[in-house]
């Protein structure tokens, strides 16, 4: 259970830093903040899929290769909602991490700030319902 606490730590704190460069970017929307966004959303999704996957693990539901079949199967399990999304989520993250472009930036931030953030604390609310059910 001490790496999946380890690993939830991490994503819950690398969420609360992408909702500070979320606000920031509110307040002051320059070119670097929207850059330091994309990045935090970067890393958050990338400790989510594989808070996610710990968690399958610990439960002994598996192995999983993929943050995909992870994803899959959070949402088979209603460890999360709108499994598409996540799905898009992974996808727009893999975009931002591979090619720059600025107007697909700020098409991703905008997916940010009208889901993907809601999707990421959801996951925080019920990852700590099932940590805490654990104890």
């Amino acid at each position: 259970m001490s790496r999946l606490n380890e690993r939830f730590e991490a994503f819950s704190m690398a969420l609360n830093r992408l909702k500070e460069a979320i606000d920031m970017y509110k307040k002051e929307n320059n070119a670097i903040l929207l850059d330091g966004t994309i990045q935090r959303f970067e890393f958050t999704v990338e400790l989510a899929w594989k808070t996610i996957k710990e968690y399958l693990e610990y439960e002994k539901l598996g192995e999983f290769n993929s943050p995909r079949s992870v994803v899959k199967e959070a949402y088979r399990l209603n460890l999360i909602e709108n499994g598409e999304k996540w799905l898009d989520m992974l996808d727009d993250r893999n975009l931002t991490s591979h090619t720059y472009d600025e107007n697909t930036a700020k098409e991703i931030y905008r997916n940010i700030i009208t889901d993907y953030y809601n999707l990421l604390l959801k996951l925080k609310e019920k990852m700590i319902s099932v940590i805490n059910n654990e104890k």
